[in-house]
């Protein structure tokens, strides 16, 4: 019974983690002006700060938003505001390549944990996994338990993929040049990740 709850939940964390969004974009951008040790706080914050999303979502968040949608939009506005920043802050970096020393910091644990409350992929995984993944029984502060537990175990290596993926693209962009234009075309896929938003809104 409990295999039966925990393949499809499993299934479902693996595919929306490691498919492209927000946090996967800024995580590889991270990697290679930064490294994977200096990331590793923005993973931490990611892998952690989800799960407890999830647990919100699923204790009651939702209904607030379901009760005062007004709400839910302005976040979206601001998460969408935030996004398009960091992909300016993302395509504004003077990369120094090699070795030399990278411009700006990258993200702390709070940041990138605080940044999941905004980020409207998150918000439909969260969604998402409740309302699809739990049961009106006895059993549903259980359920959600185990869906945030899952996407914890999931989010660190899946994270971790996209981030080695940047430090071999950083590690081969020893020029400058090459490393901006990596960086733009990184701020350029951060602001493509808010097109189904947008799209979301439309008619």
């Amino acid at each position: 019974m409990l295999m039966e709850f925990i393949a499809p939940v499993f299934s479902f964390a693996v595919s929306t983690t490691i498919t492209p969004g927000p946090n996967n974009v800024m995580v590889t951008a991270s990697g290679a002006n930064f490294g994977y040790r200096r990331t590793l706080r923005h993973i931490l914050g990611i892998s952690l700060g989800f799960p407890v999303m999830v647990v919100a979502v699923g204790l009651g968040l939702g209904g607030l938003f379901q009760a005062l949608p007004e709400v839910h939009i302005v976040l979206k506005f601001l998460g969408c505001a935030y996004i398009l920043w960091m992909a300016w802050k993302i395509a504004a970096a003077d990369g120094m390549g090699g070795t030399g020393a990278r411009p700006g910091k990258p993200f702390t644990f709070l940041q990138a944990a605080g940044f999941q409350w905004v980020n409207p992929k998150a918000w439909v995984m969260a969604v998402g996994a409740i309302t699809a993944y739990t049961s009106a029984g006895g059993y549903y502060y259980l359920e959600i338990a185990l869906i945030a537990l899952i996407f914890l175990v999931v989010c660190i290596p899946s994270i971790s993929i996209w981030t080695l993926f940047g430090v071999g693209i950083g590690r081969m962009l020893t020029a400058r040049k090459w490393l901006k234009i990596f960086n733009t075309a990184m701020a350029l896929l951060l602001v493509a990740s808010l097109i189904p938003v947008f799209l979301a809104w439309g008619p």
